[in-house]
């Protein structure tokens, strides 16, 4: 790799990152590729591959360097040790970009240039990432454009590869207009009016959605609600000693005279570091704490089931009725690799427990939604909020409300809980719900269907904040039939690599009757 490519594509690697929580540069990410795309001129696949794996290595260490941090502090491993695998993830997610770069040169050696190949390969391959190997849709393209709140609109048609596909489209746009010639000039103002019209569409229709609902939410009743952030050390979450330290904090914060009357008070992931199954003193205390606000209480806290004389451990959430009737249960579906349970045991010895708990988690068996009085809910735990499947089977069941119970304690003061606390809010556009997340050590927030974090925590501070949400009722295309935008991607890809394969054997066919006929 030369010099100038190398330097190009770690320029790309560099916007890329910076375009996302917590520099939250998201302007750069219109022009991130632009860099990448000048590295792969006049190269072939192999080297192309190369170009795009160190812009790749670049961005995805940027966006999750913290599992060094994670793995070290909580996982007892080495420093050493906790940079190799932050490092082989990286290698991973990276391979997306080189394929990426290989496939924009392999298609425009066949004449098909940037702007027709780039944004389906990269949506291709973001939605294959999602999905292979239980899936990684940590920060993808359409995440950066949290704070935008007219264009992530459209995620409620498209889902959030219709804005990656837009993202990467941009900057072939950026691309082509800075190496624009006499020859290139009709071509290239033809697809700034090709980009032009595409986002005035993405804008039109933000503004359309955004004034829709909020004539929709003048006629809704608001319901109160009360978030609860403990703030309880790591170190100490699961000691023994603190249980009832634990539950006094959580206790004294709901139940303080000042909040309002409300609907439902919610409690983080785990917020309870016992059995809440077991009928004891702990058991008895969070139920009064339910009847005495005369709320609704929603909590996380492990659950056991015995099979063939064998434990099983669940990560669960429980809803508390006013009356102090456990009135729902849900536990986790999609648990977190060498966080919750470790996968390829055999291979990865060394990668016992990350979390301090009682052993390995086991799925729950589906996304059931619990019912609030005549409202249906959906609990997403921990980093099920970044999988739209859950929060779209959700809805599909009747679900009105999400709410995200977390515990970001593990990431610091890191970049983590702020791309976490953004990813989740798309779910709340995806599905136009509002969402409740309620994070140990933070962010807790609400937000609203349109995306809005309409009210946030801090970082490590111990508080609740209140607030009033709606259940709007409103259906999407993209929660009824899912990634449409996505296979129609495939499907394209497919249809251009037949065309090549295609025009390829007429050409090879016509060279063949040429030369036999000047014989």
């Amino acid at each position: 790799m030369d010099k100038r490519s190398l330097v190009l594509s770690l320029a790309s690697g560099f916007l890329l990152f910076l375009s996302f929580p917590k520099f939250d540069l998201n302007y750069l990410i219109w022009f991130s590729l632009v860099p990448l795309l000048y590295a792969l001129q006049r190269k072939n696949p192999c080297e192309a591959f190369r170009i795009g794996l160190a812009a790749g290595l670049v961005f995805n260490i940027g966006i999750i360097y913290w599992i060094t941090f994670v793995v070290v502090q909580y996982g007892q491993l080495p420093l050493y040790l906790g940079f190799s695998i932050m490092l082989l993830l990286s290698i991973y997610l990276s391979f997306y970009v080189a394929i990426f770069s290989a496939g924009v040169v392999f298609f425009k050696m066949r004449g098909i240039r940037e702007i027709v190949s780039a944004p389906i390969i990269w949506t291709c391959l973001e939605y294959g990432k999602s999905h292979l190997l239980t899936g990684f849709p940590w920060e993808n393209l359409a995440y950066s454009l949290h704070r935008m709140i007219p264009v992530v609109q459209i995620v409620d048609v498209t889902g959030t590869y219709g804005l990656t596909f837009l993202i990467v489209l941009i900057n072939c746009i950026i691309y082509e207009l800075i190496g624009i010639t006499r020859k290139s000039i009709k071509r290239v103002l033809s697809e700034i009016v090709l980009g032009s019209v595409v986002i005035l569409m993405v804008f039109g229709y933000g503004e359309y959605r955004l004034n829709h609902l909020e004539n929709i939410m003048k006629e809704k009743k608001a319901e109160d609600i009360t978030i609860i952030q403990g703030n309880i050390d790591q170190n100490m979450k699961w000691n023994n000693k603190y249980q009832m330290d634990t539950l006094k904090i959580y206790g004294d914060l709901s139940l303080d005279m000042s909040k309002p009357e409300r609907l439902l008070t919610v409690w983080p992931e785990t917020a309870m570091p016992f059995f809440f199954q077991n009928i004891d003193d702990k058991h008895r205390y969070v139920v009064n704490v339910a009847t005495e606000s005369k709320a609704y209480l929603l909590f996380g806290s492990p659950s056991l089931v015995k099979k063939n004389g064998d434990n099983y451990y669940l990560n669960s959430a429980y809803l508390i009725s006013p009356g102090g009737e456990v009135v729902g249960k849900y536990d986790k579906v999609h648990l977190v690799p060498y966080g919750e349970y470790v996968p390829f045991r055999n291979l990865c010895s060394f990668l016992e427990k990350l979390v301090v708990g009682v052993g390995d988690f086991v799925p729950g068996e589906k996304p059931n939604s619990i019912l609030m009085g005549d409202k249906k809910i959906g609990v997403l735990i921990c980093y099920e909020g970044i999988f739209p499947r859950i929060s779209r089977e959700y809805k599909n069941n009747g679900v009105e409300l999400l709410v995200n119970i977390t515990n970001d304690a593990w990431f610091g003061t890191s970049s983590a809980p702020y791309q976490h606390l953004t990813m989740a809010a798309f779910r709340a556009v995806e599905n136009r719900v509002y969402m409740i997340r309620a994070a140990n050590t933070g962010i807790s927030a609400i937000i609203g269907p349109t995306g809005e974090v309409i009210s946030r925590t801090s970082l490590f501070e111990r508080t609740s904040i209140s607030g009033k949400i709606q259940f709007l009722g409103e259906k999407t295309f993209y929660s009824k039939y899912g990634d449409v935008f996505a296979c129609l991607c495939f499907i394209s890809l497919a249809v251009i690599f037949l065309s090549i394969q295609i025009t390829g054997t007429r050409r090879r066919s016509n060279d063949r009757r040429y030369f036999a006929g000047n014989q």
